[in-house]
């Protein structure tokens, strides 16, 4: 079994916050617990707020892949880059967990098709077409007011990831956006990181609908970790707290002095706070999991966990060395052992195969 989580959020704590090659105290994601959840290869994700300019967004898209390789070539011995499924089959027969790059909103690559390119070679697998804002290439699931689905650029950004073999990520588009990307994609589609809205009503998550056409169009839905995509109890609980307003606002001050003992003793506290309410357990994720899988079919889901893109976890899955758990519970509710390897990352190495082999 090899075990791919396809959305980390990492790279934004990496440059500023954490040494990776520590067991971390308060992270969902260093390279120990990597080793200690048997994660072969994990995806970070470059995520750029909508709040930046593009110049602001293709400048820390470039700082957070520095800091990726600076980490990996301080750990060689640990990890090693990958772009494609050989590297990762070769790492992990090597004993090294494997790093990929996504790029978690399209706007550092402004609108130009060469900053795309670039992006490539530097070695970015996927984009995650928009964030919580619609841009220049698409609308939003936050937002979705501006294109109505993919904007005129966004069809030129979708054929050249294609003529590439990057991986169209629809994990924050609008429905609009992700019914556009099923069309005018030659290659399959994914998720990186979502759940089932017929288990929880997120617009983040995906439709049955969505998930049947997804499925014909040969592409995966990762399953997200977090509990408010997880439950609407949890969400609606979460929100009549506040705490998550709170830590957000707290994480902000602690990334301008992580230095400062306050400002770290402050974020710790939000955090503690949220991990101490009643939280849904990993075997929602396993719920969501089982509904996608009978939705799509065995072949068309994976895990994303948005592990350090999270303020919260299940219970059960607070950070990437626990991910075990949720195989485990695959096996005591009767899924096969090749079903669970297709779910922990054959399905998403899959589409990097055909995605590259679809590449002109």
């Amino acid at each position: 079994m090899i075990i791919v989580d396809s959305h980390c959020d990492t790279p934004s704590q990496i440059i500023r916050l954490r040494d990776l090659s520590k067991d971390n105290h308060h992270s969902h994601v260093d390279f120990p617990k990597l080793k200690a959840g048997g994660v072969d290869a994990a995806f970070f994700a470059l995520y750029t707020t909508k709040n930046l300019t593009p110049d602001q967004a293709t400048r820390y898209a470039l700082e957070m892949i520095a800091g990726i390789n600076d980490s990996i070539e301080a750990n060689s011995d640990k990890v090693a880059l990958a772009r494609e499924t050989e590297d990762i089959i070769r790492n992990k027969e090597n004993g090294l967990t494997s790093i990929l790059i996504g790029m978690e909103n399209g706007a550092p690559i402004q609108k130009s098709l060469s900053l795309l390119r670039q992006f490539n070679r530097l070695g970015v697998r996927y984009v995650t077409l928009s964030h919580n804002g619609d841009n220049a290439i698409c609308d939003a699931a936050a937002e979705g007011n501006t294109w109505h689905g993919l904007s005129p650029f966004g069809k030129e950004v979708v054929a050249e990831m294609n003529r590439l073999g990057m991986i169209v990520d629809i994990a924050h588009a609008s429905d609009e956006t992700f019914y556009d990307c099923i069309k005018y994609s030659k290659a399959p589609i994914v998720s990186t990181h979502s759940c089932c809205r017929a288990l929880a009503s997120h617009r983040r998550n995906l439709t049955d609908d969505m998930l049947r056409a997804l499925a014909q169009n040969g592409g995966v839905c990762q399953i997200n970790f977090y509990p408010t995509f997880l439950s609407d109890d949890f969400a609606k609980a979460v929100a009549l707290t506040g705490l998550e307003d709170k830590a957000d606002d707290v994480e902000v001050e602690f990334i301008k002095e992580p230095w400062n003992p306050e400002k770290i003793k402050a974020w710790h506290e939000a955090l503690d706070a949220l991990e101490a309410l009643e939280r849904p357990s990993y075997k929602v994720v396993v719920d969501h999991i089982d509904h996608a899988v009978q939705v799509a079919g065995i072949d068309h889901v994976g895990i994303g966990s948005d592990f350090d893109g999270i303020s919260v976890t299940p219970k059960g899955l607070e950070n990437v060395s626990k991910i075990g758990i949720v195989f485990e519970e695959m096996r005591a509710r009767g899924y096969s052992e090749e079903d669970i390897c297709k779910v922990a990352g054959g399905n998403f190495m899959r589409i990097m195969d055909i995605t590259k082999m679809l590449a002109r």
